[in-house]
């Protein structure tokens, strides 16, 4: 029993994921994105406007206007579910999923 205990305190944890959403056609592709703990999530803008993802709720976060071709990154630091919006296109929704 010992052992086992043991064995869970130093078995290591998966690596972090990076997960890419591309924005385009003033959607968020995939819409719904669930990742894990310590995953980064890049958007990166596919269209000729300006957009921005924009955590709502406890989960407070920006990726500032991105213009075409631009990043912009987050890292999941707690579990839980986030709405996000573009606030220069409020009709544009997604939601961050993090187990």
């Amino acid at each position: 029993m010992i052992v086992w205990l043991l064995m869970l305190l130093v078995v290591p944890k998966a690596p972090a994921t990076t997960h890419t959403v591309e924005i385009r056609g003033m959607e968020f592709h995939p819409a719904v994105l669930t990742v894990a703990v310590g995953d980064t999530v890049v958007w990166i803008n596919r269209d000729i406007v300006p957009h921005t993802a924009t955590g709502h709720g406890r989960s407070r976060w920006d990726t500032g206007q991105l213009t075409q071709g631009q990043e912009g990154r987050y890292v999941a630091r707690r579990a839980g579910e986030t709405s996000y919006a573009c606030t220069l296109h409020p009709t544009m929704h997604g939601k961050l999923i993090v187990r």
